[in-house]
């Protein structure tokens, strides 16, 4: 499921918890994310990664495009991501049913460095986070 070995490491969410006890059981289903803000760094992690169906299946069903995970996998292959700021977050705990999480996304490719700046929206649907937008600025 996941493209690298990173069971007993630091996860790449930036919580500084070891990545089997962070993102890991969210990823992979043992469990779902509690908060918009766990289910935005477990997001994170996925694109690090390489998980593209949870990246899928954690889009909002009506934002999904038949080409989503053709495109993702092209994405992922092509960037490398290395550090994740939490900048704010609003609403989004388990009791909420909605939630944003501003945050800044550090990412290298092959012929750049950048910074993703979002404002991610999210919401719960049928008791579990999903991702339904947000307004990106890319910065390098």
């Amino acid at each position: 499921m996941l493209q690298q070995d990173v069971t007993h490491k630091e996860c790449p969410c930036g919580s500084q918890k070891p990545f089997d006890y962070c993102c890991k059981p969210i990823i992979e289903g043992q469990k779902p994310a509690p908060t918009a803000e766990a289910l935005m760094r477990s997001r994170y992690t996925a694109f690090a990664l390489g998980a593209i169906d949870y990246l899928v299946d954690t889009t909002a069903p009506e934002k999904r495009g038949k080409d989503d995970a053709e495109l993702l996998a092209d994405q992922v292959k092509y960037t490398n991501w290395v550090g994740l700021t939490i900048l704010s977050t609003e609403q989004g705990q388990p009791s909420d049913q909605t939630g944003s999480v501003e945050f800044e996304a550090h990412f290298e490719t092959e012929d750049q460095r950048g910074v993703l700046h979002e404002k991610s929206n999210f919401r719960k649907d049928e008791g579990f986070w999903v991702y339904v937008d947000g307004d990106v600025e890319v910065r390098t």
